[in-house]
């Protein structure tokens, strides 16, 4: 199994210097680097101080030139606001400047809020319409002269340019949750990226499930690689853990917030929650963070990991957001890169 840092700048107060939180994801990103993680993963996202990322492939250009072995991921560019030629041609430069490094994750995105800005009118089903469209086309445009009579988008003869190092092209995943969503990424050669969010182990063995039976449905088509994604906090007592769950619990609320999509939003930060609106979620407790997210202390950190493992996952993704501290999400990060990963070599 493999090992990865899922990361973004993350801004929770209207305090928080934003060159300071670049700074400090950098700093992780080079913790992860020098850790032996196979890869670095960032996403995309619009207006949200939650996630700030208006585009990953700025991100991974800066950190191909402060870090020397992990892979650089997006995780994931959002399909329907990207043009077939345009993703195709800046995916390809970023492969060029990293040396071969890059991996590119597409999905249909999740935020309202953001279809709402960036494509008004859009709603998942159109979304997911434009990422089925979209992957083909841009593997043609990789491959030489294409013109696309699509749905979405119509062009005349293309080809990218430039074209990409990596032949006969970057590996490209697929953000998946649903039996279609795993039978397209399976269908077309893409890996496949899952996340249980707020949900247990059930939930983990079911995402593998259903990749398991896109494959056996494409026989014909070589087992790509699947990543499960999940929020991690590499505890140094159970008291720490206890707080670690407290933390989740509050991220988890603001993010169900955000993908509502009902609450005021000014410069970028929702208006906040109250301790009794958090406290009232009925899913998000503390409690169910502690069972459902993998926070521990080492060794169950190690079980839980190791259970993933036995399913058949071929790559972790430590996703660190979590509104933590730099500090708390620092020494985590140290703990699960020394005491974590050698049991799982």
């Amino acid at each position: 199994m493999k090992f990865s840092l899922f990361v973004h700048m993350e801004r929770v107060s209207a305090e928080d210097d934003q060159q300071q939180l670049y700074r400090e994801m950098l700093e992780l990103c080079r913790i992860a680097d020098e850790g032996g993680m196979h890869a670095i993963w960032t996403g995309e996202h619009h207006g949200m101080n939650f996630t700030i990322a208006p585009n990953p492939f700025l991100n991974l250009v800066d950190l191909a030139r402060r870090t020397k072995n992990v892979r650089l991921g997006t995780g994931t560019v959002v399909a329907p606001f990207w043009h077939p030629i345009r993703l195709a041609g800046e995916a390809a430069m970023v492969d060029i400047i990293t040396e071969g490094r890059l991996d590119l994750g597409i999905a249909r995105g999740a935020y309202s809020f953001e279809y709402e800005r960036m494509s008004p009118g859009l709603d998942a089903w159109t979304a997911g319409a434009k990422l089925r469209e979209l992957i083909p086309a841009v593997k043609k445009l990789w491959e030489g002269d294409y013109a696309h009579e699509g749905e979405h988008w119509q062009f005349p003869k293309t080809t990218s340019s430039p074209l990409p190092v990596q032949k006969p092209h970057p590996p490209i995943w697929v953000a998946a949750r649903d039996p279609n969503s795993h039978e397209f990424a399976v269908s077309q050669g893409c890996n496949v990226q899952v996340t249980p969010l707020h949900l247990g182990d059930d939930e983990v063995q079911s995402l593998m499930d259903r990749f398991n039976a896109a494959c056996e449905k494409f026989p014909q088509t070589p087992r790509p690689r699947i990543m499960v994604l999940r929020h991690a906090y590499v505890a140094d007592s159970e008291a720490d853990a206890q707080k670690a769950a407290e933390e989740m619990n509050r991220f988890y609320n603001y993010f169900g917030a955000w993908f509502k999509n009902e609450r005021p939003i000014s410069m970028g930060l929702i208006e906040t929650l109250s301790d009794a609106e958090i406290a009232a979620h009925p899913f998000y407790s503390a409690e169910a963070m502690r069972k459902n997210q993998i926070i521990g202390e080492p060794a169950e950190v190690i079980a839980r990991v190791r259970g993933y493992k036995d399913m058949g996952y071929d790559e972790f993704a430590f996703w660190i957001d979590s509104g933590m501290s730099f500090e708390r999400k620092k020494a985590s990060l140290e703990r699960f890169i020394a005491d974590v990963m050698p049991a799982l070599a």
